[in-house]
């Protein structure tokens, strides 16, 4: 099937008008007034033009996104408490992963999202039971959305006992990476820790993807071993830490060598850009040359209420919380949401190039930056060369 786009601004040319041709899913012409009598016309009503969003960090087997009660959060900024409780919750109550996942999953399409890396809980409790809701997820929306999975033990492997075979169980039913947590504030064993992750990583050919939530030199410490551990194991390219608030905190000549080290083994940041700790430092890691993406992380589940599922005002909050005013440096909230999520998620051919598939969104603003402050807006969203979402309506 093809798809003529009409009338469209390029975000990295907004003032110029161009159409946009799609064959069999991939962009095969850019340009004014491109000619296409077979193929079907969209006309881009002088819209911007943008790759479809990536959400490089999420836990979408948990949402409890479309549940009729809400949930009352009632719990203390404790990581110990606030597992407990999701423990106690997934205990006393109906709780279906695969439809929560989808609930979330479709939501997020409509606003955007053309690609997920998901974290799904895997313990001593629950076994591999969110992983197979959110693989048949996957499988079931995978017109609309690609899905990105990780096998992750939210309550830690050392103390859930059992956790480590869920895990293999889970590599081995399909799940892409395999994730790890506070090696020493929680696991309190870093080592043991780290070696069974890459082990497992290395011995089923998976990716590595740590919640590292860890604070000054204990964070740093656990940065120190995830690049040794990288070496030795041979996964350079393969791993990414998460949140790495100690990477704001220690001092800038540390900053600038563990940049160069992430670098040299193509090891990945992925943010949130939370409010009340530090960020990694965006603009060295970048110039250093690490891939860095961001994440919408739980969106309304027992950790925390907020949310929404919308990239776009992840790439605000980004914005926001590294203080980027200037319409040039909004350009890298947006990249952040776009080609550093590709790039972490090692996505062929993608973009708004000749050659590059076809996942795209439309949206009503005059240049990037207003697309990213304005809420709300309804966009039309393309995935492989089909309109998925119209105008903010979903055809799905």
């Amino acid at each position: 099937m093809s798809l003529l786009i009409s009338n469209v601004r390029l975000y990295t040319a907004p003032k110029e008008r161009v159409d946009v041709l799609i064959e069999d899913g991939v962009i095969r012409q850019i340009g004014p007034n491109l000619a296409a009598p077979a193929a079907q016309r969209l006309d881009g009503k002088n819209q911007l033009l943008l790759p479809g969003f990536i959400d490089g960090h999420a836990h979408i087997d948990k949402s409890l996104w479309g549940r009729e009660e809400w949930y009352e959060n009632d719990l203390p900024r404790n990581l110990e408490a606030i597992i407990a409780n999701e423990r106690k919750f997934r205990r006393e109550n109906d709780f279906n992963s695969q439809l929560q996942s989808e609930r979330i999953v479709r939501h997020c399409v409509s606003r955007g999202t053309s690609f997920i890396r998901t974290h799904i809980d895997v313990d001593n409790e629950i076994g591999v039971k969110h992983v197979e809701g959110v693989l048949e997820t996957k499988e079931k929306l995978k017109h609309l959305v690609g899905i990105e999975t990780v096998a992750f033990p939210q309550s830690g492997i050392l103390q859930s006992p059992g956790t480590e075979q869920h895990l293999e169980q889970a590599l081995k039913m399909g799940a892409d990476l395999i994730g790890g947590l506070d090696p020493c504030s929680y696991e309190k064993d870093p080592i043991t820790h780290l070696n069974i992750i890459f082990r497992l990583a290395a011995e089923y050919g998976k990716g590595v993807d740590i919640h590292l939530h860890e604070r000054g030199e204990m964070g740093a410490f656990s940065v120190e071993r995830i690049i040794a551990k990288t070496r030795e194991f041979g996964l350079a390219g393969k791993v990414t830490i998460s949140h790495a608030f100690c990477l704001g905190m220690v001092e800038p000549e540390q900053q600038k060598i563990f940049a160069e080290q992430l670098a040299e083994l193509n090891i990945s940041i992925a943010t949130t850009a939370p409010v009340d700790v530090a960020v990694p430092p965006y603009l060295l890691l970048r110039a250093a040359g690490v891939d860095i993406c961001a994440g919408n992380d739980g969106v309304r589940d027992t950790w925390n209420p907020y949310g929404n599922g919308d990239m776009l005002y992840r790439a605000m909050a980004v914005g926001l919380r590294y203080r980027w005013r200037k319409d040039s440096e909004m350009l890298h909230a947006l990249e952040s949401i776009t080609y550093g999520g590709a790039k972490v998620m090692k996505l062929p051919n993608y973009g708004i190039e000749v050659g590059c598939r076809a996942d795209l969104v439309l949206t009503e603003a005059r240049v990037a930056a207003e697309a990213i402050v304005t809420l709300n807006a309804p966009h039309t969203v393309i995935k492989h060369g089909k309109v998925i979402v119209d105008a903010g309506e979903c055809l799905f």
